[in-house]
């Protein structure tokens, strides 16, 4: 987006905080932008340091600011203060929405964050909940601005190649059960303040299509969302809470975007389309199967009949395995013998929804179960231990099991026809 910037803000330079503002504030990096006449005073916090968090703390108490706004969306700043809890988890609707790959990636950034916890003593986030408790001690309006998680997720989903796709959702799973301990790289980048950032550091710094959705467009949106929460409100003073590695590109954005606010926040809201052609892909296998299934039978019954025990077994077969590796119940492990064969030609559902909703149904996790997810995403015995972690382990292991018996099938089935 090309805009001309008004010569006012295009000359505006970023300016140390007033000095009166900003005691207590520790060896923080502070920065002040002045912009539609609102005051933004910026505190760069590290998401692992007790600095950090009695630094924010002792600002938000100041009483030298009219309102307080924080790098946290509505689903973080739930999870930060415990207004919502794991026991609010509906796996049977999650599921059935296909919901379940986002809830596993959420999981996943929470046993990351819990490892660190671990590791250091602190929580990831501290500097954020304390932003929070004192707008809400001192009676000031708490501003979240950063995007939605699971927007950010899904664009930085969409803003990759399919083959880098595989290789960071591996990276992660084996990231959010590993027993190491979190390397020194990885704990520099906490200290720059980006939990998302550093969970993906590798893959950021190797892919300047994921780099821009995690960091570069957070920027913008969240200074749009300042801009937008602070309109018409000239001569208030806002305290912005955020990671140090957002502090440039912040400041950046919010002294020189020229973009209605709303609508800027509207274009970084939006789901990037998924191309038509991989949608394609299951209807032309369903056809190449049903293809083959209709040359054997046109050979002979018996021919014919061979080809649909291949695809029943090995489809099935491998469902189910992936099923039974989960741990899942014996009725769960059959159902997926029935239900890949079929599933697998109908690309409107998946294998993994219909032994998910079994085991969910058969296995129903108990209150004592998620109230102990935060502590049993942590290792990988653990995910097999707990019945709703479990639940998401035989969605995904059954629908993997499912996919591969697809194109092992399909290829024997063809090879046997040749």
């Amino acid at each position: 987006m090309s805009q001309e910037v008004p010569a006012e803000i295009a000359d505006h330079k970023p300016q140390s905080a007033p000095a009166d503002s900003l005691a207590g504030a520790a060896d923080q990096p502070t920065r002040s932008v002045i912009r539609d006449g609102v005051e933004y005073t910026l505190i760069g916090t590290a998401h692992v340091s007790r600095t950090s968090a009695e630094a924010v703390k002792s600002l938000s108490s100041s009483g030298n600011f009219d309102a307080i706004a924080v790098e946290l969306c509505q689903a973080r700043y739930d999870a930060l203060t415990a207004e919502r809890k794991w026991t609010d988890l509906d796996l049977y609707k999650i599921i059935r929405e296909g919901k379940a790959g986002l809830v596993m990636a959420n999981l996943a950034l929470s046993a990351y964050q819990r490892r660190i916890a671990e590791q250091f003593g602190i929580e990831p986030g501290a500097e954020m909940r304390a932003a929070a408790v004192a707008a809400k001690e001192n009676g000031l309006p708490l501003q979240l601005v950063d995007r939605d998680l699971a927007t950010t997720l899904k664009r930085s989903y969409a803003s990759v190649p399919w083959y880098k796709r595989l290789y960071m959702m591996a990276g992660l799973a084996m990231g959010m059960v590993s027993s190491e301990e979190i390397d020194e790289e990885s704990i520099e980048k906490l200290k720059e303040g980006d939990i998302l950032e550093s969970t993906f550091t590798e893959f950021a710094e190797h892919s300047p299509e994921l780099y821009k959705a995690l960091i570069q467009e957070r920027d913008r949106y969240m200074a749009a969302r300042l801009r937008e929460e602070n309109i018409d409100a000239e001569g208030r003073r806002v305290l912005v809470v955020i990671g140090a590695g957002h502090m440039d590109g912040l400041c950046r954005f919010l002294e020189t975007d020229s973009a209605d606010p709303a609508d800027e926040r509207r274009q970084l809201e939006v789901i990037p389309k998924r191309s038509r052609w991989p949608k394609l892909i299951p209807w032309a296998i369903m056809l190449l199967v049903l293809t083959g299934f209709f040359i054997g039978f046109s050979r002979s019954p018996e021919l014919g009949w061979q080809l649909v025990f291949i695809w029943v077994a090995i489809n099935g077969g491998l469902a189910a395995l992936g099923a039974l590796v989960a741990r899942g119940h014996p009725l769960t492990v059959l159902s997926a013998v029935i239900a890949a064969p079929l599933t697998s030609l109908n690309p409107t559902i998946a294998a993994g929804m219909v032994t998910g909703l079994v085991e969910s149904w058969l296995r129903k996790p108990r209150i004592s179960d998620l109230e102990n997810l935060r502590f049993d995403i942590t290792t990988l015995k653990s995910w097999f231990r707990n019945p709703a972690t479990r639940i998401l382990l035989v969605f995904f292991l059954s629908n993997l099991g499912s996919a591969i018996g697809t194109w092992v099938a399909g290829l024997r089935i063809f090879g046997e026809l040749s």
